[in-house]
């Protein structure tokens, strides 16, 4: 082992005791000190030390002072470095490593809540799911978990192939490939070529897949690959009907002998292969039957992902954590399809689609134009150009929120999608 790892092994006070953040030390923690665009966390490494971290590691010489700093070539390779040695010490563990272009958070959930109806099991929290939260994610894995779930994400091609060789996933799961960070992929393609770095490092590792056997891009790209599959037809190992969508999903399921209904409080089609891919990886792993419905049934989507708000003075459909073409889509089609009665729209810009950008606010404008709407709001660059008497456009989302002041709104079903830059989940206060 690298002596620099040796050396954090040895400082290493357990899961949970690694920060990025200078502010969050804990007494005995490992700093490691991080650099970005707009920041350099050398300058935080004394701040760090003073607090109680037990080693402070650097990547510039004129912070490394005397006892308690590491100096390294390169913190967060270091830091990366660390993470697997440390993954691959976990050698009780299951990894399940999950990326796609829309769904993978609400998958990743949904995973955890079932498995853990069996196992002691760790997902990633919150959206640690880039090339510093994966590192961060394995390091606070307790020794004694049995699964662990890491998601994915990736704006360029090439970073789900350096988070596979970090996390180094058994089993892997590939949501949907979608219109998502085009600018950073390139286009669509480029898109599926990131997406399926994840089916490239099970099958060089021989590992194993659950993927969607409806979704035909998925299975054109994973032949070869050892597969449970799961879908609407049959002849897969897990088969699901959706028999409802509004105003939540239900679905009968089919697995061997065992049938299931199950009633969901997550909204949208959209949902019914995330729901049915974590059934599929419970009965997969053994999980009683009984324990997958409850989990599904009790899990209650948050942090702005599809939740139903009933404001007293209207509902809600906040669906604001994240947006791009495809789960823009997604989004209006169910709204369309839902029985609401006066009907009102606020879409914020998407972004990262590069030189597409205005051809794919333009479709979501044609996609809305003929519906059945009372009102539509648009907030952000993107749709400036889309502005009309029945589309109001704000520059951002206090701007919005200003005009709510002095034209307060009642009565109204609303769907409210936009990128996470957009803040619209402020609006919520103000309907």
């Amino acid at each position: 082992m690298d002596k620099t790892i040796l050396k954090l092994f040895e400082a290493f006070n357990g899961p949970g005791s690694v920060t990025t953040d200078s502010r969050a030390v804990k007494q005995g923690d490992i700093f490691f000190a991080l650099k970005g665009d707009n920041f350099n966390g050398n300058r935080f490494a004394e701040a760090a030390l003073h607090l109680g971290a037990s080693i402070a590691v650097v990547d510039d010489p004129a912070f490394a002072k005397e006892n308690g700093y590491l100096l390294v070539d390169d913190s967060l390779r270091t830091l990366q470095q660390f993470a697997r040695q440390y993954r691959e010490s976990l050698k009780t563990t299951t990894f399940i490593g999950i990326t796609g272009s829309n769904g993978k958070t609400t998958s990743k959930e949904l995973f955890h809540r079932v498995l853990s109806q069996k196992y002691k099991t760790t997902a990633t929290s919150g959206n640690l799911n880039n090339h510093i939260g994966v590192p961060l994610t394995l390091l606070s894995i307790p020794e004694d978990t049995e699964m662990a779930i890491i998601e994915m994400g990736a704006n360029h091609i090439g970073e789900i192939a350096t988070l596979c060789e970090i996390a180094r996933p058994e089993y892997g799961l590939i949501t949907n490939i979608g219109k998502a960070h085009l600018e950073g992929f390139g286009g669509f393609e480029g898109v599926k070529k990131a997406k399926s770095e994840l089916y490239d490092f099970i099958r060089k590792t021989d590992g194993k897949i659950f993927i969607s056997n409806d979704n035909h891009i998925l299975t054109g790209l994973a032949v070869g690959l050892n597969q449970v599959k799961y879908g609407s037809i049959d002849g897969v190992f897990c088969k699901g009907d959706l028999t409802a969508q509004i105003p939540f999903i239900q679905l009968d399921v089919e697995c061997g002998e065992t049938q299931l209904k199950i009633e969901s409080s997550l909204i949208g089609a959209y949902n019914f292969e995330n729901i049915l891919s974590a059934v599929c990886a419970g009965f997969y792993f053994e999980v009683p039957a009984s324990e997958i419905s409850t989990a599904i049934e009790t899990y209650h989507p948050d942090n702005n992902r599809s939740q139903i708000i009933e404001t007293g003075k209207n509902t809600l459909i906040l669906d604001a954590y994240n947006a791009n073409p495809s789960s823009m889509n997604a989004a209006l089609v169910n709204f369309f399809q839902g029985d609401y009665q006066n009907r009102v729209i606020v879409l914020g810009e998407m972004l990262e689609l590069g030189e597409q950008s205005e051809a794919e606010h333009r479709q979501v404008i044609e996609q809305i134009s003929n519906a059945l709407i009372d009102q539509v709001f648009l907030v952000g660059d993107g749709f400036k150009s889309f502005a009309n008497n029945r589309m109001l456009w704000f520059d951002t989302v206090e701007s919005m929120i200003s005009w709510l002041k002095d034209h307060p709104i009642t009565g109204k079903h609303f769907l409210i999608k936009g990128s996470r830059k957009n803040r619209l989940e402020k609006l919520v206060e103000h309907l």
